[in-house]
């Protein structure tokens, strides 16, 4: 998306459309985390669980003190704010605002005891040999609401959302108990409002809060969160209306996606390149354009899971291992039903797929070959004295640059290291003839015991802003 959305607003399709097509990235991040390997609930990671997304009541929250945004944008909230840009061209033009978040749901086993009466129990196994788990579950939820972008919109739009409380019952096989299952009314609001900053181009916010009553405020999380929005996150469509990419922006439009502010949520484009017709906003860094690969058989709630390890991992349970992760929620369970019953083909799509391949380099004369291509491996480079061009400067070892990464990706490291300055330590020739610069940042500490080590940051030659001169603009000396 290097120059911008190029979809056609006369042919974008509809928005919920849009969303249907980003629906398996949301639901990875709606379910994100929900519970990990090895899936049972006696197992540490899965005992402090609900990390991303997390709104709470804001008294709460505020209990020590206002809350910051972070970079992470995990730290927990009481609202969420999405900015973003979009041409809307048409008079017509209109979004779509979808919210997506889950709602704690206390899922409770009680025994029958010789009275009849009902006592909570951890866990309880009736006649059938099955096993039932006390265990925390969260149902998912939603809510839509369209902003036509005329005169109107600036003055913004506000809904209410949120999820009823209730409580359900369900009687076990025999007589033996019964599981109760508990949720708390969720309150909250969504307000969009969009401002014109150009003939065709607006600057859209939505910021999402929770309105309701929080709990004391020495409540301890795992109990706040039976009042809280989890892994809320946002899906915005346009009809007549194109976004626009924050991370890598149009050069006449880096200013004013630069100004957008977003706080505890990270949107990005979210349809199939190169269409810009749906933003996804969510509590996790993601690229644009981001997608589930085609090759994973299902969500195993861990968005950055490598199936294959995982799959196996799984198949090697125990039996009583297994039992204790079916009980302990059902969407372990379908996990499990789906590793064991996976055809061989399946499987063997999950060790790796090759997504592009470039066309092979024509062969080059002898002498401008990279040294590695010929006898005698890496003979004739020298990474401490090789240079390299950059605006005009020789850049090699000892000199001084300051950094512009550019922003293709999702790597939040380049948002810390834009605008530092550094020196370089070594010019690297990679196999595919590519060149990247390895420098030590000046105001670290430990820039020493990195060169002593070997660690450096690495850049490409147009990721770098040499701090010295071309020679043709150093004075000449005087004789």
């Amino acid at each position: 998306m290097a120059d911008g959305p190029a979809a056609s607003a006369a042919t974008a399709t509809a928005p919920h459309e849009d969303f249907e097509r980003i629906g398996a990235v949301a639901d990875a991040v709606l379910y994100e985390g929900y519970l990990l390997y090895p899936y049972r609930r006696s197992s540490a990671k899965n005992r402090v669980r609900w990390q991303f997304g997390v709104l709470f009541p804001r008294d709460w929250v505020e209990a020590d003190g206002p809350v910051t945004p972070t970079v992470s944008g995990s730290a927990d909230s009481w609202y969420q704010r999405t900015e973003c840009l979009l041409r809307a061209p048409r008079p017509d033009a209109s979004v779509r605002v979808r919210l997506r978040f889950l709602q704690l749901q206390r899922k409770q086993v009680q025994e029958t005891g010789p009275d009849g009466r009902h006592r909570d129990v951890p866990s309880l196994r009736t006649g059938d040999g099955t096993v039932h788990l006390t265990f925390d579950e969260a149902v998912p939820r939603e809510a839509t609401l369209t902003l036509h972008l005329d005169e109107r919109a600036v003055q913004g739009t506000t809904v209410p959302v949120g999820a009823p409380g209730g409580t359900d019952t369900e009687p076990l096989p025999g007589g033996a108990g019964r599981v109760v299952r508990v949720r708390e009314e969720l309150r909250g609001s969504v307000t969009v409002t969009a401002e014109r900053i150009a003939p065709d181009l607006l600057r859209l916010q939505v910021r999402t809060t929770h309105t309701g009553l929080g709990p004391g405020p020495r409540t301890a999380r795992d109990e706040a969160l039976r009042g809280a929005f989890i892994a809320t996150h946002t899906l915005i469509g346009g009809d007549g209306a194109e976004f626009v990419s924050l991370i890598d922006p149009p050069a006449a439009l880096h200013d004013q996606a630069r100004a957008c502010r977003n706080e505890f949520t990270f949107p990005v484009l979210g349809d199939d390149p190169p269409t810009a017709r749906a933003v996804l906003s969510a509590p996790i860094i993601l690229p644009d354009h981001p997608r589930v690969a085609p090759e994973s058989p299902g969500d195993l709630h861990d968005a950055a899971e490598i199936d294959e390890i995982l799959t196996l991992r799984t198949m090697l349970l125990t039996d009583e291992e297994k039992r204790e992760a079916r009980a302990t929620d059902p969407r372990a369970a379908a996990i499990l039903d789906r590793v064991d019953t996976m055809p061989p083909e399946v499987f063997a799509r999950l060790h790796g797929a090759v997504r592009s391949l470039a066309p092979a380099r024509p062969a080059a004369p002898p002498g401008d070959r990279p040294a590695w291509w010929q006898e005698g491996g890496d003979d004739g480079l020298s990474p401490a004295t090789d240079t390299v061009l950059v605006d005009g400067v020789p850049i090699g070892g000892g000199s001084r640059v300051r950094l512009r990464p550019r922003g293709r990706g999702a790597d939040a490291q380049d948002m810390f290291l834009a605008g530092r300055t550094a020196e370089v330590a070594a010019v690297f020739h990679d196999v595919d003839g590519s060149v990247h610069l390895a420098v030590t940042l000046d105001d670290d500490p430990a820039s020493e015991l990195h060169t002593w080590y070997g660690r450096f940051h690495y850049f490409r030659p147009d990721e770098l802003e040499p701090l010295e001169p071309a020679p043709s603009d150093t004075p000449a000396a005087e004789a």
